[in-house]
């Protein structure tokens, strides 16, 4: 079992930067992804890192501005964001996967373990 705490969430203007942080309580997933949640929307798939290599991929909706990175001596991964927009309003979840190969990259059903969440409100 993998818990992860997700961390950073925060009520900024906006034009401004975040940085999210998932911790997990051991780096043994081959796949660790940050996705949200707006109210009344679906979860929506934003980016991933590959932990073995540091392979990272970000969503084309939100490339220009949102970056991942993982750091393995803390056992966390980050999500960059950057020039927020009212619309980035929601709640951010990580979401880890145990295994390797081939899966559909964005679909819930993929990963395995979910953080609680970090509530990021841009306003504008």
């Amino acid at each position: 079992q993998v818990q992860l705490v997700e961390s950073g969430g925060d009520s900024v203007q906006a034009g401004g930067s975040l940085r999210l942080s998932c911790v997990a309580s051991e780096y043994s997933s081959k796949y660790i992804a940050w996705f949200r949640q707006a109210p009344g929307k679906e979860r929506e798939g934003l980016a991933h890192v590959f932990t073995p290599s540091g392979e990272t991929y970000v969503d084309d909706s939100v490339r220009d501005r949102f970056a991942i990175s993982q750091d393995k001596a803390k056992k966390t991964v980050y999500l960059h964001m950057s020039s927020l927009k009212p619309e980035d309003t929601a709640m951010y979840y990580c979401a880890a996967r145990q295994s390797g190969g081939s899966f559909s990259t964005w679909r819930i059903s993929s990963y395995d373990f979910w953080g609680q969440g970090t509530q990021v409100s841009v306003s504008s």
